[in-house]
């Protein structure tokens, strides 16, 4: 059995050897459209992450009898012609909660703490030649006694919510799906939630209900204090909207992981915001602690294997 992955660089140093068990395992760090086309020609199962798999691409691979999503969200592939051709797509899911929990403390605590300039102040020796044992001229806020606001309460999202609870903080948040089904913290409407979270935190996919639900209106609700995150998808937050409220002290600030655009383009808004101090980006990495990178191979092996069982015992 050979088995194809289009973009492997997008797991980096992993180790694919639970995969490489299972049958002959063809890794190909990234794909062109073209080369994906000549690459799946003999291939059984073909694995991707973000490549899409359109119809052109499931006819040119003729043997192909499984797709496996390297990720959670599928919407990089045709999923109704896949199911029309009687090809199974099997994805993973919580594989990356705790690594994607980490990285969202990890951005509210370094907005909220000042560490940047704080961390330039010392390294540059300007705190040296200050005089005084201290720097209190970037104020921060405690955690403890302040409201989060989570957008999107799924499995990410309530984990988010006791760590936050954690922290002394008040949950609310927002049902992007229409339906409050988490019953162990308050739900509230959209408006309301912007308007008294002192953090905001996007856990959600990006969907017909949530492309573009936090523009310039939304923000304007915001404390001037308040920060916001997003953890979920690039598309939610308008990212025009988000750095023009940064720049004017809208909101005190915004830590970003997801783009609408991936790479991020060098002439996105937020790349040429003014206040760069105001903003922690990182580059789509929140998903991908070693931990959890490791977890989705192993997954990704036992959807390959579950399928393979299924097939001999038919």
């Amino acid at each position: 059995m050979k088995i194809v992955f289009l973009d492997a660089a997008t797991l980096g140093d992993v180790s694919f050897s639970p995969i490489m068990e299972l049958g002959e395992l063809v890794c190909w760090q990234t794909s062109t459209p073209a080369e994906a086309l000549e690459r799946v020609s003999d291939c059984d199962v073909l694995i991707v992450n973000k490549v899409k798999v359109t119809r052109e691409l499931i006819d040119a691979a003729h043997a192909l009898k499984l797709i496996c999503e390297a990720a959670t969200g599928v919407n990089n592939i045709d999923l109704e012609y896949a199911g029309a051709r009687g090809i199974p797509v099997r994805n993973v899911a919580g594989y990356s909660t705790e690594s994607v929990v980490q990285s969202t403390f990890m951005h509210i605590l370094s907005l909220v703490g000042q560490l940047p300039y704080y961390d330039w102040k010392v390294k540059t020796g300007r705190y040296s030649w200050s005089g005084l044992f201290t720097d209190v001229s970037r104020p921060f806020f405690e955690l403890s006694g302040k409201t989060i606001g989570i957008v999107g309460m799924g499995t990410i999202g309530h984990r988010v919510a006791e760590v936050a609870g954690a922290f002394g903080m008040k949950v609310i948040y927002y049902s992007t799906s229409g339906t409050s089904h988490c019953t162990d913290y308050p739900s509230v409407p959209l408006d309301r939630l912007m308007a008294e979270s002192d953090v905001v935190s996007v856990h959600a996919p990006l969907n017909g209900r949530t492309s573009g639900l936090i523009g310039k209106a939304e923000l304007a609700l915001m404390k001037p204090h308040a920060i916001i995150v997003n953890m979920g998808r690039g598309g939610i937050v308008d990212e025009a909207a988000l750095a023009e409220a940064v720049d004017n002290g809208t909101i005190a600030g915004a830590g970003m992981d997801v783009y609408t655009e991936e790479p991020m383009n060098v002439k996105n808004p937020l790349s040429l915001a003014k206040h760069q101090e105001r903003l922690s980006l990182t580059p789509h990495t929140a998903w991908a602690s070693v931990e959890a990178r490791k977890r989705l191979v192993d997954m990704i092996a036992g959807n390959i294997a579950a399928f393979l069982s299924e097939e001999n015992r038919s």
